[in-house]
């Protein structure tokens, strides 16, 4: 049986070279066995820091709890009995008992912040019900339809269909402002004519002054029996407090379908 002695290594595992005065000295052993002896030591110092990182580790988590824990204690100390909590009036909750500690008492400042929230918060619900108050709008259904072979036009009369607030008012085939502002305008016409092409006008008269807010043009087909086509325009306008608007089809005896889902008009505040 050969005695190995400790290796004194010069050079490098990876390659193969290895150089000691032990193989100088010893020339008969093998080279596996060498190798052999140089992973032993090898793994053995792995091992070595191996334990000593984790050890390291270890105590700093150690330190780091003990830091906390008397982080913890501190401020405990400093919390207030039960009785007292109970005598300076906080609400104390039933997870706090255990400790003798108020939860209000032990953060007034969420307290405060509780108090400021919900001193905003009422503050701003009488607003949204004023601006909900303030939102006006009316939807008209068609009535009948009137033509004036003077004008070469077709008016439209309307009947409320939905409406809120009195900022505005219908009558006959005209609806009247009250309230000005700046209103988004609807309209749509469902045309049942054989005239290439139709369409209809929203006007604004104020003061003696006509003004044309909106037109809405459409062709009409021509190769089937019953020629059906529906015109939709929209747009927002600011409307002075006295304004009437007025739909009108520039067309005498315009064959209309008057039907509550298919002709329509309506303004509503914005």
């Amino acid at each position: 049986m050969v005695k190995v002695a400790k290796p004194k290594v010069n050079g490098s595992i990876g390659n193969g070279n290895i150089t000691s005065e032990f193989t100088m000295n010893n020339p008969n052993i093998p080279a596996c066995v060498l190798k052999v002896e140089v992973l032993k030591w090898f793994l053995v110092c792995t091992v070595a820091c191996t334990c000593v990182v984790v050890v390291y580790i270890q105590w700093t988590h150690i330190w780091m709890l003990r830091a906390e824990m008397c982080e913890i204690t501190q401020r405990f100390r400093n919390f207030r009995p039960l009785e007292t909590a109970r005598t300076e009036a906080g609400v104390c909750c039933d997870s706090a008992v255990c400790y003798g500690v108020c939860c209000y008492h032990r953060f007034p400042e969420r307290r405060k912040h509780d108090r400021y929230k919900r001193d905003v918060t009422e503050q701003r619900k009488p607003r949204k019900r004023r601006q909900t108050e303030r939102h006006t709008f009316i939807h008209l259904v068609p009535v009948s339809s009137q033509s004036y072979n003077d004008h070469d036009t077709t008016v439209l009369s309307w009947a409320v269909g939905q409406s809120r607030g009195e900022g505005l008012q219908v009558s006959g085939d005209t609806v009247t402002v009250e309230a000005e502002g700046t209103y988004f305008i609807y309209s749509q016409v469902l045309y049942k004519n054989t005239t290439w092409l139709m369409g209809h006008v929203i006007t604004k008269r104020l003061k003696g002054a006509e003004t044309k807010l909106m037109k809405c043009l459409k062709s009409m087909p021509s190769s089937v029996s019953q020629p059906l086509n529906t015109c939709y325009t929209a747009g927002i306008y600011f409307l002075e407090s006295g304004s009437t608007l007025q739909l009108s089809v520039p067309r005498k005896s315009a064959e209309l379908i008057l039907t509550a889902h298919a002709t329509f008009m309506g303004l509503f505040s914005i």
